[in-house]
């Protein structure tokens, strides 16, 4: 049978128009072809997502953003539709997060699987939406707090730099100069003391190579007589004096004991009153004897003289 050409031609363009609306919905994001599951989600701001953006969960795409329009409330709400081409399961619980694709810019939608044994999520759900912080907003939020803290230390620099201002008067700085003045002929006098001290030392340097001598040779002397005394029998010696110590700490242990002579001297009262009352009686002789001297003359003759007492009078 022969096809005519007309026949041919309306072929033709049916086909041409049937690819045309399967592409035309394909980069729009449906596939005609595919059994997808189509998913809702609403935002307050989707910050450039744009139709086919990739739809990941995990990180592994399994569908694309198909289309984006306002809510019919009048609220300025967006309506995210997505399209997930894939036969993985997950609740209906589960989240639609925009985050951003990177550092370039861009937005995409990732769905966090819920696994809470809740219903499965059905196509034509609406998915509870939430936004991931991006780069730039992580920085906003610390370059906010740090601008915060540069403006009040600017503004505490201008305050003291007006304090400053206030302060260094025409007199003060002139004091200021004068000081910074003075340091630079104090440097300089420094500079002309360590010049003359250089050349000091360049100048005496064999004299103090002589002395720098004569003390390492007296530190070798010191060091020769430290020797010396080293190898002396000191701890003979020093066991000796040991000896000798503890032999006078026994004496005096004696004598305090009350024993011996020196002991019983020092300690025993008797005899202190012995000493006393023979004192005494020697005290009375003298005093006979300067009182009476012819009596005394006779004992050399041999003739009893009787002895009489002094009175209070001669004692005195």
């Amino acid at each position: 049978m022969k096809i005519s050409r007309e026949v041919k031609t309306a072929i033709l363009v049916i086909s041409g128009i049937v690819l045309f609306i399967y592409l035309f919905n394909y980069l729009k994001g449906e596939n005609l072809l595919d059994s997808s599951r189509t998913y809702y989600t609403v935002y307050d701001n989707v910050e450039g997502l744009a139709p086919s953006t990739p739809v990941t969960i995990n990180g592994f795409s399994v569908g694309k953003v198909q289309d984006i329009s306002f809510t019919d409330d009048g609220s300025g709400k967006l309506l995210v539709k997505l399209l997930v081409d894939n036969d993985f399961k997950f609740s209906k619980n589960s989240k639609a997060q925009l985050y951003d694709l990177g550092l370039i810019g861009g937005k995409g939608v990732a769905i966090i699987p819920a696994f809470d044994n809740a219903e499965i999520a059905k196509s034509g759900s609406y998915l509870e939406s939430s936004v991931k912080g991006g780069l730039s907003e992580l920085v906003n939020q610390r370059l906010t707090p740090l601008q915060e803290k540069i403006e009040t230390m600017m503004v505490s620099a201008d305050s003291l730099l007006s304090n400053l201002n206030d302060v260094f008067d025409e007199e003060a700085k002139a004091n200021l100069r004068g000081s910074i003045a003075g340091l630079n002929q104090t440097i300089s006098s420094f500079k002309s003391t360590s010049e003359t001290i250089n050349k000091l030392l360049k100048d005496n340097q064999e004299s103090l190579n002589s002395t720098l001598a004569n003390a390492e040779n007296l530190t070798n002397n010191l060091s020769k007589i430290t020797d010396s005394v080293a190898d002396a029998n000191l701890g003979a010696t020093l066991k000796n004096l040991q000896q000798t110590v503890n032999g006078l700490n026994s004496v005096l242990a004696s004598i305090d004991n009350g024993e011996g002579t020196i002991g019983k001297l020092l300690k025993d009262d008797a005899l202190y009153k012995n000493l006393e009352g023979a004192s005494k009686e020697m005290e009375l002789l003298l005093l006979d004897i300067k009182l009476h001297p012819a009596r005394y003359r006779r004992i050399l003759s041999k003739k009893e003289i009787p002895y009489q007492a002094p009175t209070e009078e001669q004692m005195n």
